[in-house]
């Protein structure tokens, strides 16, 4: 860190949270909440981000970048500026979607505005340990133009994703290809980058590159001679971030990779509604190790959730680590945890089972049932004995198939959803203002 506070840089974050076309694959959650502002371990998915990077020495301001209505970030900036008020957050809406590199270069203007030496850029459909100060520190040593995150995951997993080859000795980004058939590295991108402000010359490279192309293939008419370069000279109006951008920076070994540590740094992607629970778990076991205070402990009186204490010790109906809303109502007699995030005026009655699930606000879950790898949407009911349950972790990697139909992962309960007392909704995905009276698995309920 001693390379980052010599530099002392001017710092900028921005946060590409896309738009409401994107969340589709995270339906039902979606049809009542943003994505981006999905709460995971108890705060919005991209608090986790914004409060990253707001603990960022240097950090001057943090722009949040889409295309959603301008009033959808209204309460959620009104929350985390008053948390984090040495930073300035502002939300910052494209004309249109424009990909992961085309709305940067749209607002280049607001992101060079204070002349920042670096700024980070984060996706949202992400969670991670955020190791950014270490990131920071490595591009400063490094004299980067850009560096990108990456990760080591499982050689099988690697073809999911974007994967980078790294040069051992300089830590030079050599090639990048997304989904690669052949597999020759075990890193992949995180969607986490660190820039230089001279960033946006290689993006007008970019896109003359995009506009070449397009007038050789014939799609476009030439530009007038006076007019600048822009994204809607081109057909597609889009430029993406790695294969359009960055490309051109690893040809000139001018790209790195800061590889998270195995152990301490943590990701994964957030592209379904199943996989908020892992992405819950995740953090939570974080938090346990490294930030306790953002977690909860044990309730100080028989029937309701309190703010964390540090000094109250658990008790065995709650199994660490978990997040209880300090409005919800759990009987003592409740087992709750570990990896639980239960929200705002939920009630949980007697003998109740939770585990690796998310309770989201003003949930009923009655006497003696059990929730497991589930996730309950807002003003749902489930009935007394009855058992809502995902699949195990072990078989979220399977990807099976019933009845011509991907299983899903995990029990999703849309908004406003009844579950009868004494049935079994097991691998089922159910869309908003259901009611279930009898035992449904593996399906889709519409």
């Amino acid at each position: 860190m001693a390379a980052t506070t010599a530099a002392a840089p001017n710092l900028k974050g921005i946060v590409l949270v896309g738009g409401p076309s994107v969340g589709t694959r995270f339906r039902p959650l979606s049809m009542d909440v943003p994505k981006p502002l999905f709460p995971i371990a108890g705060t919005p998915m991209i608090y986790h981000h914004v409060a990253a990077l707001a603990k960022v020495p240097g950090i001057k301001e943090i722009l949040l970048i889409g295309f959603f209505e301008n009033n959808v970030f209204d309460r959620f900036l009104l929350d985390i500026q008053m948390e984090f008020k040495h930073v300035v957050i502002r939300y910052l809406r494209e004309y249109q979607a424009l990909g992961t590199g085309g709305g940067l270069y749209h607002f280049r203007n607001e992101i060079l505005r204070g002349s920042p030496d670096l700024f980070f850029v984060l996706n949202a459909d992400i969670a991670s340990s955020f190791p950014l100060e270490d990131m920071l520190a490595f591009h400063v040593e490094k004299k980067a133009v850009a560096t990108m995150m990456g990760i080591h995951v499982e050689r099988s997993e690697v073809s999911k994703y974007g994967a980078i080859i790294v040069e051992p000795e300089s830590s030079a980004v050599l090639h990048f290809v997304e989904k690669p058939e052949t597999v020759l590295t075990d890193i992949i991108s995180c969607g986490i980058y660190l820039f230089d402000r001279t960033i946006f010359g290689v993006f007008a490279m970019a896109i003359e590159s995009i506009q070449a192309k397009a007038l050789e293939d014939g799609v476009v008419e030439e530009p007038a001679a006076d007019s600048r370069p822009s994204l809607l000279n081109s057909t597609d109006e889009r430029i993406r971030l790695e294969q359009d951008v960055l490309s051109i920076l690893a040809t000139e070994k001018t790209l790195f990779c800061f590889v998270g540590k195995p152990g301490r740094d943590f990701w994964m992607q957030i592209k379904t509604g199943s996989s908020t629970i892992p992405a819950n778990r995740l953090y939570m076991q974080h938090f346990k190790s490294n930030h306790p205070r953002r977690l909860s402990t044990v309730p100080t009186s028989a029937t309701s959730a309190t703010a964390p204490s540090p000094t109250t010790p658990f008790v065995s109906g709650f199994i660490p680590p978990v997040h209880i809303h300090p409005s919800a109502v759990i009987h003592p007699s409740a087992k709750i945890g570990p990896n639980v995030s239960v929200g705002p005026r939920a009630v949980i009655g007697r003998g109740v089972r939770v585990r690796d699930s998310i309770i989201l606000d003003n949930v009923e879950i009655k006497n003696d049932s059990c929730i497991i790898n589930a996730i309950l949407g807002w003003d749902s009911r489930v009935g007394a004995w009855a058992r809502v349950e995902g699949a195990p972790t072990e078989s979220m990697q399977l990807n099976a198939t019933y009845k011509g139909m991907k299983i899903p992962s995990a029990a999703i309960l849309g908004k406003d959803v009844s579950v009868a007392d004494e049935t079994v909704i097991r691998n089922c995905i159910v869309l908003p203002h259901k009611e279930l009276k009898s035992s449904f698995h593996n399906e889709i309920l519409m």
